[in-house]
């Protein structure tokens, strides 16, 4: 079945082939705590492993490979946002980059100066900046959501930000409920008074194609195990800016950028499956041609525009049920919605739908302080579903027949 209208079209039957993993029956609604893998991926990975690979910086050939595999993760990450290979840092994870760059940006800021986070943002984009303004004496302001329809106003911004705000750090898109929030217009704000600004890509970037200069960002943090690659991290920034700082390393470390943001033996074999990722994203579209970037832009527009119907037809049909809640209602989302069932817990929801063969995550996912906002952690948070390119209507149809009968 093909599914698109204007533009490229996304085959799903040749999609979901691509998947071994899609062969246990199950809806695998849980994306967007971790995408499934296609086999080109775990082929990239195998193969790497197959071969020797040493360390980098050796004449002999297996230290060749390494240096090739680090090269093709870089030029990869580069490719999907819009950035270059040398602004790319890899790392083990989000969270792990996020706490170091954290240390290594307050090495230059003193008590007094001011960092502004938000609620929507899971907390590996809030705790690192908070444990550090305690630890520094720096002053923490929130950016508040509206609890109604979602939203990250970005006027807000206008009141939090001073002379002495050093970093504003923003997602992209909410994990949780899949707000957008005008991230440009937020960056802007911050610029102006000469702040940075750390955006999480993380959930934003399985859902459409980012272009890193147009969203304003100093820096933007992913993970490709949210888009069908392994567990690695990458924090992107321009190359300048990685000159500028001085992170804690070992002193026969590498000093070139990006090399010294990157502690300890890398995981090769796991940089060649962040590199099949991304051609695996660049080829959704069978009729995308161009280099790398232009393949991502068709094959992500085809993307964007299936992943809408379906997420289309699930949000609508969860919101015309009486006995369930679904939170938030953002203008621009991604195909992701929590919400909560009456008179049952998230977790007995989660339960009920994974015997109807359905993966759906439940609690606060990470999202803790939006949770608290809205009020349902006292509840035991809220059950989450997201929709990514090898899902079905079909899929959509079962959620949506399930989730009926709890009423």
């Amino acid at each position: 079945m093909r599914h698109g209208t204007g533009g490229a079209l996304l085959d799903v039957a040749r999609v979901r082939g691509l998947f071994p993993g899609l062969s246990d029956g199950f809806v695998h609604a849980d994306g967007p705590a971790g995408s499934l893998v296609p086999e080109s991926v775990l082929r990239a990975v195998s193969q790497a492993m197959r071969v020797p690979i040493a360390n980098r910086g050796g004449v002999f050939p297996s230290s060749a490979r390494a240096e090739q595999l680090v090269a093709g993760a870089r030029s990869a990450v580069a490719d999907l946002v819009g950035g270059t290979p040398k602004g790319v840092v890899l790392g083990p994870n989000m969270t792990t980059l996020t706490y170091s760059m954290a240390r290594t940006l307050a090495k230059t800021w003193r008590p007094g100066d001011e960092i502004v986070v938000s609620r929507l943002d899971h907390d590996a984009n809030i705790r690192p900046w908070v444990q550090l303004a305690e630890e520094a004496g720096l002053l923490v302001k929130w950016a508040e959501v509206d609890i109604e329809s979602g939203e990250l106003p970005e006027w807000q911004y206008d009141e939090l930000l001073t002379d002495r705000t050093r970093l504003v750090a923003v997602t992209m898109a909410s994990n949780a409920i899949g707000t957008r929030p005008d991230v440009r217009a937020i960056a802007d704000r911050a610029h102006a008074v000469g702040a940075l600004v750390y955006v999480d890509g993380v959930h934003a970037a399985p859902h459409g194609l980012i272009d890193f200069t147009a969203t304003g960002a100093d820096f933007l943090a992913l993970s490709a195990y949210k888009w069908c690659g392994p567990h690695v991290g990458a924090l992107v920034a321009d190359p300048a800016l990685l000159e500028t700082l001085s992170p804690d390393k070992l002193v026969p470390a590498s000093d070139r950028v990006p090399d010294r943001f990157e502690t300890g033996t890398a995981t090769f074999e796991l940089y060649a499956g962040v590199a099949a990722a991304v051609d695996h994203l660049a080829a959704l579209a069978p009729d995308a041609t161009g280099t790398r970037r232009e393949r991502l832009q068709t094959s992500m527009s085809a993307v964007v525009r299936y992943e809408g119907l379906l997420f289309d037809r699930l949000d609508r049909a969860l919101r015309s049920m009486r006995h369930v809640q679904v939170l938030g209602s953002p203008l621009y989302r991604t195909p992701t919605l929590s919400f909560t069932v009456s008179r049952m817990t998230p977790r007995a929801v989660a339960r009920e739908l994974s015997r109807r063969t359905i993966c759906a995550w439940d609690g606060d996912y990470y999202a803790r302080e939006l949770f608290d906002a809205l009020g349902v952690n006292e509840q035991g948070g809220a059950v989450r579903l997201g929709i990514l390119h090898y899902n079905t209507m079909e899929e959509v149809d079962h959620m949506v027949e399930s989730i009926a009968a709890l009423a």
